[in-house]
């Protein structure tokens, strides 16, 4: 009995522990985010390719996508401005650990098992950045399969900061019915390239 006392009592605690410091990312990642519109462009350009894809009307469907230009010119700048202010945190408060699960001074305990957010909110800063600017000349519904592919992706990687790996990848999954290892696959060759060499798969 004293030992599943014991037990109780560590696993109580642990789960405290990790729900602090849960808490304490999600503070510092939305006092950041705060300072932006990042969520509501987010939305604003889902929603719209969403009607655009839906459009049987080919000249109107090119309409809606001229118009969402803007709100991907605003969102790339915003989210860029963002990076670089998140990438001023201390390295310490910015570390994301690889394990599947939220563990209690997993960071402490496990530090090569982790990765720096800052890089890797510059990686989707990057990544958003190049096809908002089309670089590689793709038709509207490819660069909105593209774009939707890299702020999933985006989102991700905050849950996964905020949270878990496996938690954000749940979230996408009842959210978006989308699985993580599809977005990796539906986003730019050079973002794919430098997340999957950031984050380890």
């Amino acid at each position: 009995m004293d030992l599943l006392l014991l037990a109780l009592l560590l696993s109580t605690g642990g789960y405290a522990v990790n729900a602090q410091q849960q808490r304490k990312r999600i503070a510092l990642l939305g006092a950041h985010l705060g300072n932006y519109q990042i969520e509501k462009l987010l939305e604003t350009l889902t929603q719209g390719y969403l009607r655009a894809l839906g459009e049987q009307d080919p000249e109107r469907r090119s309409q809606i996508f001229a118009l969402l230009e803007s709100s991907e010119s605003q969102l790339s700048d915003q989210f860029g401005r963002f990076a670089a202010e998140f990438a001023r945190v201390d390295p310490q408060l910015a570390r994301v650990s690889r394990l599947p699960v939220g563990l209690p001074f997993a960071l402490q305990l496990f530090p090569a098992a982790s990765f720096d957010m800052r890089q890797a909110l510059a990686v989707h800063a990057q990544g958003i950045a190049r096809v908002a600017r089309n670089e590689a000349g793709r038709a509207p519904r490819a660069k909105a399969f593209m774009m939707t592919a890299e702020l999933f992706l985006m989102q991700h990687t905050c849950h996964w900061f905020c949270k878990s790996r496996t938690v954000a990848s749940a979230r996408m999954v009842a959210r978006h019915q989308t699985p993580h290892a599809q977005l990796v696959a539906s986003v730019s060759p050079e973002t794919r390239a430098a997340y999957t060499a950031l984050v380890g798969h």
